[in-house]
């Protein structure tokens, strides 16, 4: 009789730990599928009776985030598309056919850039979970801007990040090529499909299929092509998450410039340890700033027919020693027409 309670007890529990699960899965379900109607329609929702149904919205702040109420007591935030794509980030440098629309010199980055990678409102889905098998940096001497992951073909690609798609073409070098913008201000590719499944413009969510994984543009075999940029500079993915976990390494990056460099492979493990990086980062930004004054201080001589290094030390008022510890590879004896000789 023991065993037989014992063996109903067991068949309880289980019946109600499956039920408790597809009440979960079916919420999850219907919250997903309720916060992509009511992003795109910007905050409006219908009343729809049903367990945890969306019945109203609250903003938050400026509108960009809202707070989703249910008929459970439960609630969720989502955020305002209507909002967001009015956002800088979704409008300037914006182009759906150039690879990198940005255009702009390093040196215009701020020095560290801190972005959120998960909070409340957005999560990070990893696109392949296993072992990376060629990584970014330097490859045969060229530069690889990104990692390279097993992917049979046909096999279904997932966005990262929610985000809105910027590109999606058909390029010589990456094959189909999948690009998509994010609100944290980074843009991750997804190259070498198969198969594009969205369109320019198009908002998707973490974990939208995107595409089919291929072998499509400069391949030698089926595999999925996938980086992350900043401004269009583009930094190892490997920062972001344990590909082999499958996880996220952690909710808030901190990118600093000095790590765009495909043979960087430093990232601070503490704020502490941040902290210690960015002042001797400000050190050398002082003396970036320091030298370029210098420069701009600078003044230069175009040496004329008959002028010698005498003549031009008079005209500035200086010794010829002092032309040539401004000039060290000057031979005196044979100043040329045109020859630029700093004189400050």
């Amino acid at each position: 009789m023991k065993k037989i309670l014992t063996a109903l007890l067991a068949f309880a529990t289980l019946t109600l730990s499956a039920n408790a699960q597809r009440d979960t899965t079916r919420k999850a379900s219907l919250q997903d599928t309720t916060r992509t109607a009511i992003e795109e329609k910007g905050g409006a929702i219908n009343f729809t009776k049903g367990k945890g149904a969306a019945i109203d919205t609250l903003d938050i702040g400026d509108g960009r985030v809202q707070v989703v109420i249910c008929d459970d007591n439960t609630w969720y935030y989502i955020r305002n598309l209507s909002i967001l794509e009015k956002d800088d980030v979704f409008t300037a440098k914006w182009d759906n056919e150039k690879i990198n629309p940005y255009d702009m010199p390093i040196s215009e980055l701020p020095l560290r850039n801190t972005i959120v990678i998960e909070d409340s409102v957005s999560h990070w889905v990893c696109p392949y979970q296993g072992k990376v098998f060629s990584k970014f940096g330097y490859r045969h001497r060229r530069r690889h801007q990104g990692v390279d992951l097993p992917y049979p073909t046909g096999t279904p690609v997932k966005a990262a990040l929610d985000g809105k798609v910027r590109c999606a073409m058909k390029t010589k070098g990456y094959g189909n090529l999948v690009i998509i913008r994010h609100a944290n201000g980074l843009e991750t590719f997804y190259g070498h499909l198969s198969r594009v499944d969205v369109t320019p413009n198009q908002w998707v969510h973490a974990g939208d299929v995107i595409g089919l994984g291929g072998s499509t543009g400069r391949s030698t075999g089926p595999h999925l092509h996938f980086e992350t940029r900043f401004n269009g500079f583009a930094f190892d993915p490997e920062w972001l998450a344990d590909y082999e976990a499958g996880s996220v390494r952690k909710s808030v990056f901190v990118l600093k410039r000095t790590y765009l460099d495909p043979s960087s492979r430093y990232v601070p493990e503490s704020i502490e340890e941040e902290e210690d990086v960015y002042g001797g980062d400000e050190k050398i930004l002082e003396e970036e700033k320091r030298r370029e004054a210098e420069r701009a201080a600078m003044r230069w001589h175009t040496v004329r027919s008959g002028e010698t290094l005498s003549h031009i030390a008079v005209k500035y008022g200086k010794s010829i020693n002092t032309l040539r510890k401004l000039n060290p590879k000057i031979n005196p004896d044979r100043l040329s027409i045109g020859q630029k000789i700093r004189v400050n």
